[in-house]
């Protein structure tokens, strides 16, 4: 076993759960998405692309590119987020809620073609 691989895949699927975890509910509803999770989501995907730094093969090219993906799309979410609620009242209102929720619904795109690129990657390695 590949410690560095698990470790790696640990974080690709941690953050596609953490993307799925906050996209669910309602679109316009502040309070079905928790600001917590998309923070959390943020940093594992950062950590997943500091893992994948340094990897020359094609393979962790196509997997850094969806991380970068997926990282700039969250954190323009979050950017969005921090605009609409400035002082932490309540939360976005419905119109910036559901462009929040639709920036975060694209990386969500992204973790899953990274998470089907690396199951696919290990089921073609263990031949």
């Amino acid at each position: 076993m590949n410690l560095e691989r698990v470790v790696f895949g640990f974080f690709i699927i941690l953050t596609l759960s953490l993307n799925y975890a906050f996209v669910v509910g309602g679109v316009e509803s502040p309070a079905h998405h928790n600001v917590w999770i998309l923070t959390l989501t943020i940093i594992a995907n950062l950590v997943a692309i500091g893992l994948k730094l340094g990897d020359r093969s094609q393979t962790g090219a196509l997997l850094l590119a969806s991380g970068l993906v997926a990282g700039l799309l969250l954190i323009t979410a979050r950017v969005v987020w921090i605009v609409a609620d400035p002082v932490g009242g309540g939360g976005p209102g419905p119109g910036d809620m559901a462009d929040i929720v639709s920036i975060a619904t694209g990386a969500l795109v992204a973790n899953i073609v990274a998470t089907a690129i690396l199951v696919g990657d290990t089921l073609l390695s263990r031949r």
